[in-house]
């Protein structure tokens, strides 16, 4: 697990070093960000390579049920197709996890039981992170007790938003304490809620230098999710990350992307801004529901040459 604290032990010594860190990082030029995630989201894919994206951001996706209607049989169902998306064709890769509450996790871990698949469980009072660290923190140690690999943890917007970078930065650092060795942390900073492209980089860098093991966009329960422009800002830190310290970040964007054509567009940002080395599950996922069906539904296509009816896949 990272453990990136020290490298930045002078800007983390107090609340004014760590403003001065993060507020003497670069800004943000959104007008070139906005042009340039546009223009990567132009590039054309041809027959093959398409085939090849789609089963790999079938690989990327943490199929997610975040309701308060969520039901064990509810996740029990979303395990089962987290293992085997498309009964029909066993060649269907695998999702990476299923993303659940954390008093679904021990009905989630026995769906997807031997398969590979993770789980992963939201926490520390998500969505709005609006609770005690020792409330937050008894979310956390429940969730992996049950048996989460992965936590994805919310940070106090309203801290970060009034400055108070290392109450935020404490908070992270106290949650990964707390996934121990076993769960990997993926650090949710609501980017709809962020306002600026610069607090979306300086998030980035307060998360990755806490201890995250991913940066993820957004819960998915807010108007502005995961766009391409932010997520392409996340990717740049990440990579400029592992330039400057030698560790890699994983990057997870959540909440409206929903089609084939959108996955594949967040793809080539990663290729082309990180690199191929994320292009793998264990650095890049897609925080999604309906993704996956949009995209068993072009997979099937591409092997027939036809679209299958509405019943082709199962409604989540």
């Amino acid at each position: 697990m990272p453990t990136t604290a020290p490298a930045f032990a002078d800007a983390t010594a107090s609340d004014s070093a760590l403003r001065r860190f993060l507020h003497g990082l670069p800004g943000v030029d959104a007008v070139g960000l906005e042009a340039r995630a546009a223009s990567l989201g132009t590039r054309s894919i041809k027959t093959t390579a398409k085939a090849y994206a789609i089963d790999l951001a079938i690989s990327m996706i943490d199929l997610t049920t975040l309701e308060g209607a969520d039901t064990p049989g509810k996740v029990r169902a979303l395990g089962a197709k987290a293992v085997n998306p498309d009964p029909t064709d066993r060649t269907t890769p695998r999702t990476a996890a299923v993303c659940v509450y954390p008093d679904m996790v021990a009905a989630a871990k026995e769906a997807v039981a031997g398969s590979g698949v993770k789980v992963a469980s939201v926490a520390t009072a998500f969505p709005a992170g609006r609770a005690a660290l020792d409330v937050k923190l008894a979310d956390v140690r429940d969730a992996v007790a049950a048996g989460a690999d992965e936590i994805d943890m919310v940070i106090d917007r309203g801290a970060f938003l009034a400055g108070k970078y290392l109450k935020v930065y404490e908070e992270i650092r106290a949650v990964k304490e707390a996934c121990g060795a076993r769960a990997r942390l993926k650090v949710i900073f609501e980017t709809g809620e962020l306002s600026t492209y610069d607090n979306i980089r300086r998030a980035s860098w307060l998360g990755m230098i806490a201890g995250a093991d991913f940066i993820k966009t957004s819960t998915g329960k807010v108007g502005v999710n995961a766009t391409p422009a932010n997520t392409l800002l996340m990717l740049e830190a990440v990579r400029d990350f592992r330039l400057q310290t030698g560790v890699q970040i994983g990057v997870k964007p959540a909440g409206g992307i929903r089609t084939s054509k959108d996955a594949v567009k967040f793809l080539v940002l990663v290729n082309e801004t990180a690199g191929s080395d994320w292009l793998d599950n264990h650095w890049f996922r897609f925080g999604a529901s309906s993704l996956l069906n949009d995209l068993l539904m072009q997979r099937q296509k591409l092997s027939t040459g036809r679209y299958s009816g509405p019943d082709y896949v199962t409604v989540d």
